[in-house]
């Protein structure tokens, strides 16, 4: 008999481990699964399925997604979720509507939400615009995201040109007025409709007016509550978690994010810790065996980092010269195999940053499932192999800049991996 309760498709590796996290953290054992399943693999209460459509072409994305409905279905899923970033990375002629309106039309369904917002990260939809911090979302740093620019802050406007049913929303003064005036607002409206969201108690309000739903969409943090609200209705038994294996040691950073955050981080880091960086005007040349000779060299036990972050004016001047596709494919298929390196020199604890690189990354390693430890920073959990590698796949935004030195040291400390 199918065992899934929930089942949520995310549309890269590190909003994938960022859902689990949240998950995690209302005290439920949590599958993280990268790609689909085969159709025999046994399921488990809480599924998450780690995608990486978030920049392919619209088909490819839609095709993919639907699988993993299918899968999910099978499975016997009764709510589902549509995880996309909190700073709800598409342009345009992006997937987030595209993939949204297949499953509505999968699931039959006349009306689904958006809720991008993740307080603690920032992230705050007020009118239906996002902010990142104290930004409007396009005059935040992701107005020069290398693939998804944010050049709007209005999640309407985002979401209309991408989408044909109508968008709509509920503002803040509605959801301020508790969760049945959210519940009427929604049932009075159709398509798709954006959620306002300030603050953790607002999303609590929305959480409780719509965790009936089939179909949720957007950011991690409003699936925290919804685990208790669906144990309360009688609606999910209680679930135990299995305990997680000891960490491996040997210890290595690879980032492919060029995020301000991830900068920052790689700066911090670099304090510390040995580095190799990686140009992919070089890599061009042929010259990856560079860097796998340095990461041989190296104590597999010491602080090390291979990044190919870089400033703004760097990352455009590679993609003008070699094309934006061709420069990300070569950063990524070199990190993949700096990870394959890593993990045959007797490398277990690796850290990823950037959503591309992650999907590239697990890809490379043949990781097909993941469980779900404790979190590093809000939406970043350690997550463990079946081959006893512990991996945290960061998005470029999230944590702070001591972020990579304080991932490590959550597992030197010897206490429980297991999330709290």
């Amino acid at each position: 008999m199918s065992s899934t309760f929930f089942g949520a498709i995310a549309d890269d590796f590190t909003g994938a481990t960022d859902l689990a996290a949240m998950l995690a953290r209302a005290g439920v054992p949590v599958t993280l699964r990268i790609g689909v399943p085969d159709r025999t693999a046994p399921a488990t209460a809480f599924e998450v399925i780690a995608l990486k459509i978030r920049t392919n072409p619209v088909e490819d994305a839609v095709a993919e997604a639907r699988a993993a409905l299918a899968w999910l279905r099978a499975k016997g899923a009764q709510r589902l979720f549509w995880k996309y970033c909190s700073t709800f990375d598409s342009t345009a002629r992006g997937n987030i509507g595209p993939v949204a309106e297949a499953l509505m039309s999968d699931l039959r369904l006349d009306r689904t939400v958006h809720c991008p917002a993740f307080p603690e990260n920032g992230r705050r939809v007020f009118m239906g615009n996002l902010f990142v911090g104290d930004q409007p979302l396009s005059e935040s740093p992701m107005k020069d995201h290398p693939l998804t620019p944010m050049r709007d802050s209005n999640l309407m406007r985002l979401l209309q040109p991408q989408v044909q049913r109508q968008t709509g929303l509920v503002a803040f003064p509605t959801v301020r007025a508790g969760s049945q005036a959210v519940r009427d607002a929604v049932a009075g409206l159709h398509g798709h409709i954006v959620l306002d969201a300030v603050e953790d108690t607002d999303l609590a309000v929305l959480a409780e007016a719509c965790h009936e739903m089939p179909l949720i969409c957007g950011g991690s943090a409003i699936a925290q509550p919804l685990p208790a609200l669906w144990q309360a209705a009688g609606t999910l038994a209680d679930t135990a978690q299995d305990p997680l294996p000891a960490p491996r040691a040997g210890r290595l950073v690879l980032a492919g994010s060029c995020s301000a955050m991830t900068r920052a981080q790689v700066g911090a880091y670099l304090r510390q810790a040995v580095g190799y960086r990686l140009d992919p005007l070089e890599l061009a040349q042929g010259n990856g065996s560079d860097a796998r000779k340095w990461l041989a060299a190296q104590d597999p036990n010491a602080d090390k980092i291979i990044y190919a972050t870089a400033e703004p004016k760097t990352v455009a001047a590679a993609q003008e010269k070699l094309g934006v596709a061709r420069a990300g494919a070569l950063v990524e298929d070199a990190l993949a195999q700096l990870a394959r390196d890593a993990v045959a020199q007797g490398i277990g604890q690796i850290v990823v940053a950037g959503g591309e690189t992650s999907g590239a990354v697990t890809r490379a390693l043949d990781v097909d499932q993941l469980r779900i430890g404790r979190e590093i920073a809000p939406g970043v959990p350690w997550c463990f192999a079946g081959d006893g590698v512990a991996i945290a796949l960061k998005s470029g935004n999230f944590g702070d800049e001591d972020f990579f030195a304080e991932a490590f040291a959550m597992l030197d400390t010897g206490g429980s991996v297991a999330a709290e």
